[in-house]
C-alpha cells in the first residue's frame, strides 16, 4: 500500500493524534515522528524508512531508533535501537554516517541532528556561576 493512501486512511483516525483546543496543527504521540507533529513528512508509520533520536535510559547519550527494511511486515522486529553514549562529536558524526551512508531520510538529517544536540544539552550537568553566590547573614 502507498504512503499516500496510508496517509488519507490514518490522517484523521490515528491514536497517536493530539488536539488540544485553539491550535491549529496537530501533535502526534508517535515513536517515530522526530518533530512530534501530525503531517505525512514526518509520520513513521507509513514511511518504509523512519528514524528519531531519544534519550538513552541511563541518562548519559542518546538512541538512534529506525525502521528496517528487511523486517517491514513484521512490528516485533521492525524497530532497531543504536546508542551513542560517547560524546557528543561521536554521536553528531555517527547520526551523520548512518544517514549519508545508508541514504535514510536525508530531508531528516538537520532534525535529527538538532534534536540530538539539545538531548546531550539537557543532560549536561549545571554548574553554578562564581559570581553570584548566595551571602551567608
Amino acid at each position: 500500500m502507498s504512503a499516500d493512501l496510508q496517509w488519507m486512511i490514518l490522517r484523521n483516525t490515528s491514536s497517536f493524534i493530539v488536539k488540544k483546543r485553539n491550535i491549529k496543527k496537530f501533535f502526534s504521540k508517535e515513536p517515530l515522528n522526530p518533530k512530534n507533529i501530525h503531517s505525512p513528512r514526518y509520520t513513521g508509520t507509513i514511511h518504509k524508512k523512519a528514524f528519531t533520536v531519544e534519550p538513552h535510559p541511563g541518562g548519559k547519550g542518546v538512541n538512534l531508533v529506525y525502521k528496517k527494511r528487511k523486517y517491514q511486515n513484521r512490528p516485533d522486529k521492525n524497530i532497531a535501537r543504536v546508542q551513542f553514549t560517547r560524546d557528543a562529536r561521536r554521536t553528531m558524526t555517527g547520526i551523520k554516517k548512518f544517514v549519508n551512508s545508508n541514504r535514510y531520510r536525508r530531508d531528516l538529517k538537520m532534525l535529527a541532528l538538532r534534536r540530538a544536540s539539545a538531548i546531550l544539552r539537557s543532560q549536561r550537568p549545571v554548574v553554578p556561576k562564581k559570581g553570584q553566590r548566595k551571602k551567608a547573614d
